[in-house]
């Protein structure tokens, strides 16, 4: 009864277990086994002149790589621990040249301390010789108006007097 319902092409394609869109049937024949020959001649010629040389290749790409890869992370970390040892010693050398100016600027100012008192004390040594010189011609000055006192009043008395006096 089913066979009735069912058409030649439905029955055929349920047998043979897929669906409505259509089956693969496969025939084993000569032309498949000599095609295996000849694939797995190809693969047997091939591997030693193709595959295997590719596969040492694509291994020694790799095998540089992965070296390259490490030889790059190792240059990284030395040019690290470079740079670490070189603020080091650049925050030591600023800090040295940080004494060094303060020293520097010290003895700068003890020096500059040590002329202005030098300075200072010239200056006063040189206004008391000034005074003291000043004074000796005060002296000198009066000692020769008192011995002349009489003759310039006596010149002047004349003049304003119109006469000389003796």
């Amino acid at each position: 009864m089913t066979s009735h319902l069912l058409s030649d092409n439905t029955a055929v394609f349920l047998l043979a277990g897929t669906s409505s869109e259509g089956g693969v049937i496969l025939d084993f024949d000569m032309t498949f086994l000599v095609q295996m020959v000849i694939f797995a001649a190809f693969v047997i010629v091939m591997k030693p002149l193709l595959f295997d040389p590719l596969m040492k290749l694509f291994e020694e790409r790799e095998r540089r790589t992965e070296g390259a890869k490490l030889l790059a992370r190792r240059m990284d970390e030395r040019a690290g621990q470079l740079l670490r040892r070189y603020e080091t010693e650049l925050d030591t050398v600023r800090r040295s040249a940080a004494e060094e100016r303060d020293k520097l600027r010290a003895e700068a100012q003890h020096l500059e301390a040590k002329i202005l008192a030098e300075a200072r004390a010239d200056a006063a040594k040189f206004i008391e010789e000034g005074k003291r010189k000043l004074e000796l011609e005060k002296q000198a000055v009066r000692a020769e108006l008192s011995t002349r006192a009489s003759d310039i009043a006596r010149d002047i008395a004349s003049r304003v007097l119109g006469r000389e006096i003796v």
